[in-house]
């Protein structure tokens, strides 16, 4: 590999605007309230006025960063949206990230975006399976957590066990930062390390942090005659928790080696403002990315810091019909560099096509705001009418390319199939822009055929069939395949690519990105073919067959 390059050329003015940012990522297992704690924020905030609510499927108001229409029915968050507010003078971006398994991919590129993550944990059925899976994404890029324990105004389990949990399952130690006195009927409220003062409980979902009181604990006997028995045992409790934790270190959280741990109930905004400032004086500010690039088919790595007068942005999420009366396409750019101007002559690195973005905005969920200018961390979304892709690279010149977005090979597959024949245009259409943005994933065969649809999970064949009716009007069927898998493909030379294409016809396709796919019809046929064709690369990640297409050249 070639020596790493970087981009020296800071600007002062640049390094005060990045240092001001804080992007973070919600993750969570369904159901354990990050959508509520989501606009909890943005209420303490003064982002919005009032909180939505996600109670059931009949629910009068749906939550402000669920916008698509299934998810006002149905209560449950199926794609990522990005809300931008200020707090304490700090520019805070706020990625909201379905907590549903089936929807995983969305969540994982979110994650690339980000330079935090709040994790939320119900505090009765602690550490599940679908945050599990966030957390290991999370660990593989050392993503710093902050931990929210949520739901402590109901039976619960005990604070430690949580904690041990907690420690188990990120492998690495929890720092408490505030205490639970009691829970359920008992919760009396929390302790704050940080400021050494306790914050009474008082249900009610209208709440500011103004209304909740406060006691320090320096007025102990006041707090013991208060909260009795709760108070000592919690007290108790939170030294053998502090006693057997380390101390926080800033750099160690900042590394992903510890994660500091909070208490609360969001649904009655109690404990949210903890984190909120949390966020602020804790999570990092925009950091330096890697980037690379292949010259002379060497890969060069170019070390992008946030102050580099470049500008350079990745775009990680792609929407269509935000605004369904307009037929839109918004493309989502996490900005990693430099400064966003206005009427600023842009290129996308992939195909070295102009961009001249006309409409650029921020965000609050489907609320969009003209913006001007944008630095190193915040979201800017454009809208595109194709030539823009999930993944790609976009900058003011400079040539490079981020990495690390993921399109994993999907392991379910089912037919599309129009019901109505004269809507076969509309059906394509619809297909085309729902695989660009990452909603399912769409395989043309090579050879003719209909369009197979590949997910991660079964609910997203029915939001496609759902959005499809309501944002396209075409009724499709989904019928079973024969495929149980699929292999992006690459090969050591044009001639191997060709002989491995004609002896499989039948079992090759084509993505959104035009990436060649081998599709598998058993658990053995991926070693067959693999036994039969040595000098043909079959890659899980779409992104490493992509690397290797330039590698080769």
């Amino acid at each position: 590999m070639l020596p790493g390059l970087t981009f020296p050329g800071v600007c002062v003015t640049f390094a005060s605007e990045t240092r001001r940012r804080r992007t973070f990522a919600i993750i969570s297992h369904p159901d354990a309230g990050k959508t509520t704690l989501t606009e909890k924020l943005l209420l303490f905030s003064g982002a919005i006025q009032i909180a939505g609510s996600v109670k059931a499927r009949k629910a009068s108001r749906h939550a402000t960063s669920d916008w698509m229409e299934i998810e006002k029915q149905r209560g449950i968050s199926v794609a990522s949206s990005v809300m931008q507010m200020l707090y304490r003078d700090h520019v805070i971006n706020l990625l909201d990230t379905p907590g549903h398994k089936d929807f995983s991919e969305d969540t994982y590129r979110v994650l690339t975006a980000v330079d935090s993550a709040l994790m939320v944990i119900d505090a009765a059925n602690g550490v599940e399976a679908q945050t599990r899976r966030l957390i290991e994404v999370c660990r593989q890029r050392n993503t710093p957590i902050i931990t929210f324990v949520n739901k402590m105004d109901r039976e619960v389990r005990e604070p430690l066990d949580i904690l041990d949990e907690v420690e188990r399952e990120l492998g690495m130690p929890c720092v408490p930062m505030t205490w639970p006195v009691g829970q359920g009927k008992s919760f009396g409220g929390i302790i704050n390390l940080r400021t050494q003062a306790m914050t009474v409980f008082d249900s009610g979902s209208e709440r500011m942090p103004h209304d909740f009181e406060t006691m320090p604990l320096a007025d102990r006997d006041a707090l013991v005659k208060r909260f009795g028995a709760e108070f000592e045992s919690a007290e108790e409790a939170m030294e053998l928790a502090t006693g057997a934790s380390p101390a926080y270190d800033h750099e160690a959280f900042l590394a992903g080696k510890q994660t500091p741990v909070f208490f609360g109930s969001g649904v009655n905004n109690f404990g949210v403002m903890e984190v909120l400032d949390a966020l602020v004086d804790l999570a990092p500010s925009p950091r330096s990315r890697t980037s690379s690039l292949v010259v002379n088919k060497q890969p060069v790595v170019k070390v992008m810091q946030p102050e580099d007068t470049a500008f350079s942005g990745v775009v990680f999420k792609v929407q269509a019909n935000m605004d369904p009366s307009h037929r839109d396409r918004i493309a989502f750019l996490r900005v990693c560099s430099g400064k966003y101007q206005t009427g600023m002559k842009l290129k996308i690195q992939r195909t070295a096509k102009e961009l001249r973005p006309t409409s650029v905005v921020t965000f609050m969920s489907q609320r969009r705001e003209a913006v001007s200018e944008a630095y190193a961390g915040d979201i800017i979304g454009f809208t595109i009418h194709g030539g823009v892709q999930l993944g790609d690279t976009i900058t003011d010149g400079v040539s490079l390319q981020f990495t690390g977005l993921p399109f994993f090979a999907p392991e379910l597959f089912q037919t599309a199939v129009l019901t109505n024949p004269l809507r076969g245009k509309q059906l394509q259409a619809g297909l085309v822009q729902l695989g660009e943005e990452g909603a399912i994933q769409v395989f043309r065969p090579t050879v003719g055929g209909l369009m197979l649809l590949g997910a991660v999970g079964q609910l997203q064949f029915e939001v496609v069939q759902h959005r499809l009716k309501a944002e396209y009007d075409v009724d499709m069927k989904l019928e079973s395949s024969r495929f149980v898998g699929a292999r992006w493909i690459t090969a050591d030379t044009p001639q191997e690519l060709r002989a491995f294409m004609d002896a499989n016809q039948g079992k090759l396709a084509l993505d959104a990105a035009d990436t060649l796919a081998y599709l598998l019809t058993s658990p053995y046929d991926l070693r067959l073919a693999q036994e039969r064709h040595p000098k043909i690369h079959f890659h899980p990640l779409r992104e490493h067959a992509g690397l290797a297409l330039q590698t080769a050249g």
